[in-house]
């Protein structure tokens, strides 16, 4: 049931340019550069609550309704175009999981991430694709929010740009529904540096 290729690429974020390099927008990043590598251009859409895209067969969002109501806007695009959940695709920040390195899976929980709890709680289901960038944790679960919507150090920033090359250079799989081989490609530690 899970293995069609995808139909939605959403992105999480906050809309502003005061959020733009924040890692919150980590989700955000990834699909800008997807749209630009498959020469896709984002219109604003307001019936879906955010900038559109679309490339061949497959839409790209940047939801503009602020993190925590993320669901209304893939909602409404998924509703519109029947575009079931496990045809979609969320790429989103992801505290557990260190800079430069990167998850992809289907289903499972939702980390406390406020924009997975939105589209879960509008799809009513936690079953469609995610691909989690790794930004880090503070350490202490009171700094998360101040976390989240600062910017990475410039080390951090480099690993999570390398990261996202790596999810890049997955997307053929992943468009042609290769999951499996998708995962095994993206979610491989990368080597550290100086070990060939």
């Amino acid at each position: 049931m899970s293995q069609s290729a995808p139909k939605l690429i959403v992105g999480l974020g906050n809309p502003g340019a005061e959020y733009t390099e924040t890692r919150h927008n980590a989700g955000f990043w990834f699909c800008e550069r997807l749209a630009q590598d498959l020469g896709a251009r984002f219109n604003h859409e307001s019936r879906f609550h955010g900038f559109v895209g679309k490339a061949g067969n497959t839409w790209l969002l940047l939801p503009q309704t602020f993190m925590n109501r993320s669901g209304q806007s893939v909602l409404a695009l998924a509703h519109f175009y029947r575009i079931l959940p496990n045809e979609i695709l969320v790429v989103h920040d992801e505290l557990d999981i260190p800079p430069g390195q990167l998850r992809l899976k289907f289903g499972g929980g939702l980390g406390g991430h406020n924009g997975l709890k939105d589209i879960s709680s509008r799809l009513s289901t936690q079953d469609y694709w995610r691909l989690r960038i790794g930004i880090g944790h503070p350490g202490d679960k009171n700094e998360v929010a101040n976390f989240v919507l600062n910017r990475p150090r410039r080390e951090e920033q480099s690993e999570i740009d390398m990261a996202i090359d790596r999810a890049l250079a997955a997307w053929p799989k992943i468009a042609s529904g290769e999951w499996n081989a998708a995962t095994q490609h993206i979610n491989a530690r990368p080597a550290a540096p100086g070990v060939s």
